[in-house]
């Protein structure tokens, strides 16, 4: 297992440890490019979902798009994370980047020609998941080539304020250009997004990956990845506590569900539900990357019950002000836990795996959602909307419980096993 630095106090200035990654150049060109990136990959969520609903009017056909995309993900994630820790990642990305903006290409073409039909959408849609999956998993560890150990956790932190960003600027791109050019003008969007990436990438011809530390898991296969999270009992837990935020972060269900059953809002309202969850996300990344000291599983379960009970919380909201309210503590709570979350599964992993390790990562967060969502959607449908939405939260209480208690078990044992020992040395 790496050894786990120490979480001393720094007299550094809390905004600098907030910020620290940035202050390597090679992250922060990174970093500014995958805030364009993200976002125009929103941009083309919001035009593609518009474009399927406009020619299947079924709402069915907008969430089997979801699947579409995300499905790949749970699909070949062992493969991809295997994939990640062989090859050169710097590479891998740069090929990734590359297909990212040939598909996009070819979605506005079809789209502008007027040809498009409804399967070209779902076999692009599943195509860029193929492709998300060694990409995924492949940035999730190339942030530590490029800062090292030292600055990591400000590194995780920092990349859940650009997913935050970008769900706050894709969404509002997306419905500008949706209503002055169409579907096209999103799309090529997406395509040149990925070009400052692209050209990032092409410059880090310096960075060196980081050196295995010596392990005996220098076994190739993905199973090897599976056997080390399963039997890691805090790697364990947190996917599968990843995994239920996943039936949180999946907006698409729980929050249409609210905005027009519970509190009869408009296009206009839901919009702002997505915003406010969105810079709430933004605080709770700034926030992960303040911690001076380094992730801990007690203070990830902390954090996971926080925002269980948050949620709960939300979705018992009197009022469409104690709704938005309520989205955005839960958006900067979630994602602070998410964000501590991430980096702690990357600190317990032996760099020989992580890459494997974090493949599971993508797989249990999105990966899980074609599978979530629909148990969202039918709960949403035959017991009620706020139900729905306090789903993902009751299943983290449930978890961070059962996480504690098993714990706290085996400290117990521990102590006996201990006390036991010497009784017998005193006899």
């Amino acid at each position: 297992m790496t050894r786990r630095l120490s979480g001393v106090h720094s007299p550094t200035p809390r905004w600098r440890t907030t910020f620290a990654a940035l202050g390597v150049r090679s992250y922060r060109q990174w970093f500014f490019s995958q805030v364009l990136s993200a976002s125009g990959t929103m941009t083309q969520v919001v035009a593609l979902s518009w474009l399927v609903l406009q020619l299947t009017h079924s709402g069915v056909d907008l969430g089997l798009l979801t699947t579409a995309a995300l499905l790949p993900l749970l699909l070949a994630g062992p493969f991809s994370g295997a994939l990640v820790d062989r090859v050169d990642r710097r590479v891998l990305l740069m090929v990734t980047q590359s297909l990212y903006i040939a598909l996009s290409v070819v979605m506005a073409i079809i789209t502008a020609t007027g040809t498009v039909k409804v399967w070209m959408v779902f076999a692009t849609a599943f195509a860029s998941g193929v492709v998300g999956a060694p990409d995924t998993a492949a940035r999730q560890v190339y942030v530590n080539d490029l800062v090292g150990p030292e600055r990591l956790n400000s590194a995780v932190s920092l990349n859940e304020v650009v997913i935050n960003a970008s769900r706050v600027v894709g969404p509002a791109l997306g419905g500008l250009l949706l209503a002055t050019e169409g579907v096209s003008a999103c799309c090529w969007a997406n395509a040149l997004s990925f070009v400052p990436s692209l050209a990032v990438l092409v410059t880090h011809r310096h960075i060196a990956r980081v050196p295995r530390a010596h392990s005996t898991q220098h076994d190739p296969r993905f199973i090897v990845g599976w056997r080390y999270a399963w039997r890691h009992p805090t790697i364990r837990l947190v996917l599968f506590l990843a995994a239920a935020s996943g039936m949180l972060f999946n907006m698409n269900v729980p929050l249409p569900l609210l905005a027009t059953r519970v509190f009869h809002l408009g296009a206009g309202g839901y919009g702002l539900m997505m915003s406010v969850f969105g810079i709430g996300g933004i605080l709770g990344g700034l926030a992960a990357a303040a911690s001076h000291a380094l992730p801990r599983r007690s203070s990830v379960l902390i954090l996971a019950a926080a925002t269980g009970a948050i949620v709960i919380a939300t979705a018992s909201a009197r009022n469409a002000g104690e709704l938005y309210a309520g989205l955005a503590v839960t958006g900067c709570v979630s994602i602070w836990f998410i964000a501590r979350a991430n980096a702690l599964v990357q600190f317990e992993t032996e760099l020989a795996l992580r890459g494997r390790v974090m493949a599971l990562w993508s797989m249990a967060l999105p990966g899980c959602m074609p599978f979530l969502s629909p148990l969202v959607g039918w709960v949403g449908t035959s017991v009620g909307a706020r139900e729905s939405f306090a789903l993902s939260g009751a299943t983290m209480l449930v978890l961070t419980g059962a996480g504690s208690i098993r714990a706290r078990s085996r400290t117990d044992s521990t102590v006996s096993d201990g006390r036991a020992s010497d009784s017998t040395v005193s006899d």
